[in-house]
Formats: C-alpha cells, structure tokens, sequence
C-alpha cells in the first residue's frame, strides 16, 4: 500500500488494494525484464504474457507509486502538441502514425478496463479543454480545425453549451473530445498489474534496481537482494527515474502538479458539475482542471507543489477558483491533497529510447500518460514478440540529451505557479 497521503491523496483512500507481490530474492531468469510498475511497464507485461513470453517486472516502491498513481485521471487522445505541428516536427510518417495511434488511445484504455473487470471508475464520457478569454477560444478553434481535418469529431461549444455541460462559469468556450474519458488511476494501475500477473506476468515490487548491463548475449539486472537474467530489457520509469534509470528523468524538466479534493458532494450539488461525466481544463499556461470521482468528490488540480510556502498559497488558491467556477457550491471542505510531478520534454513529445541491443523504452508523456503509456506498453510489446520491427515504431529512435538549465527551470516553473496563485494575481 502507498502510506504517504501527500503523494497520493485520494487515489489511495478510494483504490482498491494491489494485487500481492514480494521482493525479489535470488537469480532467475525470463525472456523480458522490466522496470518500473506505471502504465507502460504494466501495459507491456501484459501483452507480452499473453503473447506467451515470461515477465518479470521489477518496481523500486509498490505499483502506481510514480505519475501513475498521482495524476489526474485524464484518458486524453493526442498530444499537448497540436496535430500540424506534430507532423512538422516528426516527418508525416512518425506524424501520421502516431496521431492515429494516440487518437484512438483512450478506446484501447477503457476496452482494457472493461475486458478485465477492473474497478477504476472508467468513464468514457469525453473531456472539456475550456477557453479562457478570447485567444484561448481561438487556440481551440485551430485545435478543432486541425483534428476535423484528421477525421476527428472533436466538437467547438459556445460559452452557454460549455456552462451546461460542464456546470463552470466564465469560459468563452471550450473543445468537447468524446474520445476521452476519466479514470481512478492508481487503481488502473492496479488493475493493469492483476491483468498482468494473471496472464502469467510476475511483479516484484521493493526491488529497486541498482544495476543492469548486457553479457553474454542477455541483460543482467541485479537488485539488492536478487537479479534476473533476461534477453529483453525494457525501461519504464520515465520521470520518477532514479539509480542506473536516473538519465531518463534528468533528460526531462519537472513541471509539480498538485491536487486537492473535496468531501462528496451532495446528489443535488453533484448534478450541477459536469452532469454527463467527463473532465475539463482551461487554456491557461498555469492550467488547472476539474472533475468528479464516482462518490461525488470535486478534485481541482493546478501546477505548483504542496510544500513549504506553496502549501499554504495553493491550498487557498483552490478555495478562491472553486468558488468562481462553481459558486453554488459555497465554502467547501477538503478531504485529500496531494502533488506530484509532470516530466517535460523540450518539443512536448514523448521519448523513445534504446539502451543497447534488445534494451528500450518510452519516456516523456508531458502530463499526457495514461492513453499513451498504455499504448506505448502494448507497441512494445508487440515489437518483442515479432509483429512490428524498429521502423514500425510510432515514434523514431533518439539518443537522451539533457536540458540545459534543467534545475533553474524547475525552480522557476514551483516560484512562478505560487505567484500566479497569489490573490494579486491575474485572474
């Protein structure tokens, strides 16, 4: 189980339990080892045992313990990258490949959830991306345009049909995408995990790996207490990377995001925010999104960190936003609170990665995890199983290169998100 409230707040009081899993202790041996227990390692175990390869999946904490069991809960189709730009930036092959791929993500997330029976609140109701002011309509406009082009029925609402729907006051209008939905996402990941072992996957949770290294024609990944000799090595820690894994996380800058939660409304409240289900966020550049879990809680979520000062500033801040956007609900009383962090690539693309022969992964979701770590765990698994080969991939092969001013950058996006929280402030 995952103690600390502060990283996974409400996840945690309303998931059910992981399914059992020990340390690893002594040598075996399999045909992929992976690490790291999120979305894409759990989602390549799967298809891997059910494609009939041995797995043995390796995680430092407990399952979900990095962004897979700290975000928001968004299945989002895409990319924070508009579609035009994506395609200019990856050639119209990579581009191409990977709109398709992505854009039918979320259907694959809740076929899963629904093929396994797993409780995580999967709500395939689609999202609301809400405009703020006059450009941010206009950001949506294009967004529409662009994915209309592509043959998605991504729908442009006005500011009444968007204060319907979503029950928020003050947006100009927003982008309706009912490929999209919301889900429970540490007990997705869970239910990824008890899909996994029971395919024929073995997950090793406690087992932080210090070091991995390819001899003899196989990889070698010894933890404190144990190894496992594979001929496939996959990589999937993305930004809660650490020990031999660390350059997979300092190739990213850390964005925090946190949550707070309310107590569930009540039957009367609830029907007032978001009444078809669904999610919405704004257009702001210190975005901040809203939505409902099954029991009725509201959980509001912005950049910055719950610590030191920016407990205290952000805490409030969400008091202040709650009642501008919804101010039937009056002083509301929060249940949970948390924060995590969000992994940026320079260009907001995803990473994918070889370590060496047999040894690869994906990396860089920019807040956009759970439809593409899903997805890109099943493309790789597909990959080791011989039904797609490297050029297939939706993504090219890149080498991992470090942001420069990584550590200011950081700094400056946690002082930057508590200044814009502060009630003198832009609204």
């Amino acid at each position: 189980m995952l103690d600390d409230k502060r990283s996974h707040g409400l996840w945690e009081l309303s998931s059910p339990p992981p399914p059992p899993t020990v340390a690893l202790r002594g040598a075996v041996s399999a045909d992929v080892v992976i690490v790291g227990a999120g979305y894409t390692g759990l989602s390549a175990a799967l298809h891997l045992a059910k494609g009939g390869k041995t797995v043995i999946v390796l995680e430092a904490v407990e399952i979900g313990f990095g962004a897979s069991g700290r975000n928001a809960g968004y299945v989002n189709a895409g990319l924070w990258m508009m579609p035009d730009d994506l395609i200019a930036t990856l050639g119209p092959v990579h581009g191409n490949r990977l709109i398709e791929l992505l854009g039918e993500a979320p259907r694959e997330v809740f076929a899963l959830a629904r093929r396994y029976g797993m409780a995580c609140e999967a709500d395939h109701c689609g999202t609301y991306h809400c405009a703020v002011g006059a450009g941010g309509l206009k950001q949506l406009q294009a967004r529409q345009a662009q994915w209309s082009r592509l043959g998605a029925r991504v729908e442009l609402l006005g500011p009444g049909e968007t204060q319907a729907r979503t029950g928020a006051s003050g947006f100009t209008g927003s982008l309706f995408d009912p490929r999209a939905g919301t889900i429970q996402p540490l007990a997705y990941a869970r239910g990824l995990a008890a899909a996994a072992i029971g395919e024929g996957a073995t997950i090793h949770t406690g087992s932080a790996v210090t070091s991995f290294a390819r001899t003899d024609g196989s990889w070698q990944v010894e933890t404190a207490a144990g190894s496992v000799r594979a001929d496939w090595l996959i990589l999937a820690t993305d930004a809660y990377s650490a020990g031999p894994t660390a350059a997979i996380r300092e190739e990213q800058v850390h964005l925090p995001y946190f949550h707070v939660s309310t107590k569930p409304l009540s039957h009367n409240l609830r029907k007032t925010i978001l009444p078809g289900g669904g999610a919405g966020w704004d257009t702001k550049t210190i975005l901040s999104g809203f939505r409902l879990d099954a029991e009725g809680r509201l959980i509001v979520g912005s950049c910055g960190a719950l610590r030191g000062v920016g407990t205290a500033i952000h805490r409030a801040w969400a008091r202040r936003h709650i009642r501008k956007l919804f101010p039937q609900l009056g002083e509301v009383e929060f249940e949970t609170e948390w924060y995590g962090k969000i992994g940026m690539t320079p260009d907001h693309l995803p990473r994918l990665h070889m370590f060496g022969a047999n040894a690869i992964g994906f990396s860089g979701y920019n807040g956009r995890g759970i439809a593409p770590g899903t997805v890109f765990g099943r493309e790789l698994a597909r990959l080791i199983l011989g039904e797609v080969d490297i050029e297939g991939m939706p993504l090219p092969v890149s080498s991992v290169v470090m942001p420069a001013f990584r550590t200011i950058r950081e700094a400056y996006y946690e002082v930057g998100a508590q200044v814009a929280h502060l009630p003198i402030a832009p609204a």
